[in-house]
């Protein structure tokens, strides 16, 4: 593998000569080599944004030159373009402040500048450029000017995870429930037999069971919005210890003003820097409201396995779109294999709330420094409900339908409907029919006219599943 030399304070380094980034990021691979999770390309996304309106902000504030902040802002739009993927290939586990990282995009987009301002279509590689130390744009002094990773990283955490929640998982949660809506519609007149304890209870309508689920997600989405906000404060500005040592004292509300105009959503910088750099309250007030979309979808997701058990041997009161074969021995088996995936989701989310709570609670004097293990996990649990409720809308709930038959006579078959008698009879009396039917088999009808408390025609005009609903 042909390679380039690099150096950086502790010295030279060898760094294969077809990739952009420099010494800093060479040191990292070869330091930690753990494990095989690479830092999200959320945060490699919202780091070059950063760092062009950065250098924009700076120009502005007359600290960088134009045909620096022009050369850097080029290099970030390529990276935001999608270019240069196989540049960033640090891991997770790294130094806890995401400096590595830093370096890395400031590393990749100073060398990609330098290139642009030697005019690189004449030919010449980054190791003529390098060798001829022709490089005008320093990774440190250009394209990390006014920044520290202390506050940058954390801004972009903030910055990647609104993006995912507003631009990806709430749309999602919208679609799930507007489809719960129109089922809950649809099915307002389908009388069923209700369950608490996953025993039979008294009547409701499917279209009512439904209802509850839609009004999970409408709490989500509350939950979801609320959170955002907290999200949108940004720490910019802190620098390293959140003095703003180094820095322009209105580069942190510029950023974040210019953040606003990019991406539509208004982000301000954080009123004590200090916080912003020490705790990570928000995030974790935010994945909380994951958790908790989270815990309704497993919810939903078991209501939906018990109700259409069966076909033959189970509550079998819906039906699930048959999707896919459920077995590789049982021939003509269907399984809720959508219902199943969203499950495991909601416990990976669940699972991923403990390590991001306690993971926040490290943040000692100054700094957290388990930030990248945050918002891996945030991003996780974002993209994979964000995915998980898209296929579960449209493979699943869009597609389910009552199994009218088996929801009849579940019905007429329920002791529960006796709670109509309770008080016309008494608490007791009623009991006494329910314990008497289901003894000995019979109907509760035909328990009440065995035990004399009721006529055929009393009970009828009494128990009526549609005046109990």
């Amino acid at each position: 593998m042909e390679e380039r030399i690099e150096k950086d304070t502790l010295g030279e380094i060898r760094v294969p000569a077809d990739k952009l980034w420099g010494a800093q990021t060479q040191r990292s691979l070869r330091n930690f080599r753990i494990g095989q999770e690479k830092m999200p390309g959320e945060i490699i996304m919202a780091l070059a944004l950063l760092k062009k309106v950065a250098a924009l902000v700076n120009c502005r504030l007359g600290k960088l030159d134009r045909e620096r902040t022009e050369a850097i802002g080029q290099a970030c739009e390529e990276i935001l373009a999608g270019k240069y993927k196989a540049h960033f290939p640090l891991v997770v586990w790294q130094t806890g402040s995401g400096t590595q990282t830093n370096m890395n995009l400031n590393e990749v987009i100073a060398n990609r500048a330098n290139q642009l301002l030697a005019n690189q279509s004449s030919g010449e590689t980054l190791g003529e450029t390098v060798a001829k130390d022709a490089r005008k744009v320093h990774p440190n002094d250009h394209v990390n000017m006014g920044q520290s990773s202390n506050d940058l990283f954390p801004t972009a955490m903030h910055l990647a995870a609104v993006l995912a929640v507003e631009d990806g998982l709430l749309p999602a949660v919208a679609g799930l429930k507007e489809t719960f809506r129109q089922k809950a519609e649809q099915y307002r007149d389908v009388i069923k037999i209700g369950r608490t304890h996953l025993q039979d209870a008294t009547p409701l309508t499917l279209g009512q069971e439904i209802s509850a689920w839609q009004r999970m997600m409408e709490k989500a989405e509350m939950m979801l919005k609320e959170s955002c906000a907290h999200l949108k404060e940004l720490a910019i500005g802190g620098t390293a210890v959140g003095t703003g040592l180094n820095t322009h004292p209105e580069f942190g509300a510029n950023v974040a003003a210019e953040l606003s105009r990019l991406t539509g959503k208004p982000f301000v910088s954080a009123p004590n820097k200090f916080h912003a750099l020490s705790s990570k309250d928000e995030l974790v007030y935010a994945h909380g409201a994951l958790k908790t979309l989270a815990a309704d979808l497993l919810k939903i997701a078991n209501d939906l396995r018990w109700l259409a058990s069966g076909p033959r041997s189970g509550i079998g009161e819906l039906l699930l779109p048959a999707n896919e074969p459920g077995s590789s021995i049982m021939p003509g088996k269907v399984n809720p294999t959508q219902c199943e995936a969203v499950a495991m989701v909601a416990c990976q989310v669940l699972g991923n709330d403990v390590t991001i709570g306690l993971a926040a609670s490290q943040g000692n004097l100054q700094l957290n420094v388990f930030m990248p293990v945050i918002i891996y996990n945030f991003l996780q649990s974002a993209r994979l409900l964000t995915d998980a409720i898209v296929s579960f809308n449209q493979n699943c709930v869009a597609g389910l339908k009552p199994n009218y038959a088996q929801i009849q006579a579940h019905l007429e078959n329920s002791l529960m409907l006796v709670t109509a008698l309770s008080p016309h009879l008494g608490y007791e009396k009623a009991a006494q029919i329910a314990l008497v039917a289901h003894r000995e088999g019979i109907t509760l009808k035909e328990a009440a006219v065995k035990l004399k408390l009721l006529t055929e025609e009393e009970f009828e005009q009494l128990v009526q599943p549609e005046k109990m609903i």
